[in-house]
């Protein structure tokens, strides 16, 4: 069963995204070169407890970090450690948080300094490729609107996207129904109605959709080395309109009105 929320619900879940934003933004800016990727992490979780929140991924399964940081080839699930930032590294942001029961779910990719022109036009088309797929959260669409908006735009680019890994639904919990893959057919899938939460999260590969784990039972990373991006936001269905309940007003989602 997918969780409709109740309006107390989504106000809890506003609150819950604006807490795990408003982190992923002030990390964000720790991105420099020479700074552990350890020091992110705890900068992380010194923000959720002043903000009276917690990790939702600091134990889940076992996972040890806070939040999850991957750099360049890591796609997803990276673990804070020892290793330092290089200039021209891409670092990926993944942040979930528990606030007053509900989870706010939001991840970024992050330059740090100048980076390869082909590299970043990976990061435009993966960000580009989720304004287009949340234009398709509206009720009455089904998933694989979302799904496809995601493959088509990524497709054009040139790159892949990971099949291995997906969004998905999330409130009380962090995983929850339904999945949200970023490849897929219009109009197939469960149908969106109002009160539904999601986490769309395109993750895209400039070469191969081929990934692997690393020995650390976490990390993925892309098959043939090359790098990868993340970019999600918690949605949620309206009567109208999509709302973005992990909003951040220095992510350039103009392209909702644009295209």
């Amino acid at each position: 069963m997918i969780p409709i929320k109740t309006p107390s619900e989504i106000e809890r879940m506003r609150d819950a995204g604006r807490c795990a934003s408003s982190i992923i933004a002030q990390i964000s800016a720790l991105v420099k070169p020479g700074v552990t990727t350890l020091e992110i992490d705890t900068a992380a979780a010194d923000l959720m407890s002043d903000k009276k929140c917690t990790s939702a991924f600091l134990g889940y399964k076992g996972f040890p970090g806070h939040i999850c940081i991957s750099l360049n080839e890591e796609v997803v699930h990276g673990i804070g450690g020892k290793r330092r930032i290089q200039y021209g590294d891409i670092v990926k942001l993944d942040v979930g948080v528990f606030y007053q029961g509900f989870v706010g779910d939001n991840a970024t990719t992050v330059p740090a300094g100048v980076i390869d022109p082909r590299v970043m036009r990976l990061l435009d088309a993966t960000e580009t490729s989720l304004v287009l797929a949340i234009k398709k959260a509206l009720p009455g669409n089904r998933v694989g609107d979302i799904s496809s908006a995601v493959e088509n735009e990524i497709i054009a680019h040139g790159f892949s996207v990971v099949r291995e890994f997906v969004g998905h639904g999330v409130g009380r919990k962090l995983h929850e129904e339904p999945q949200v893959p970023n490849f897929g057919r219009p109009k197939s899938g469960a149908k969106l109605r109002p009160g539904m939460t999601l986490a769309i999260e395109p993750m895209v590969n400039m070469g191969t959709s081929a990934v692997k784990i690393l020995g650390d039972g976490w990390t993925v990373v892309t098959a043939d080395a090359r790098p990868s991006a993340h970019f999600e936001h918690t949605v949620l269905i309206t009567e109208g309109e999509p709302e973005i309940l992990t909003w951040r007003e220095n992510i350039p989602l103009s392209a909702l009105a644009d295209q």
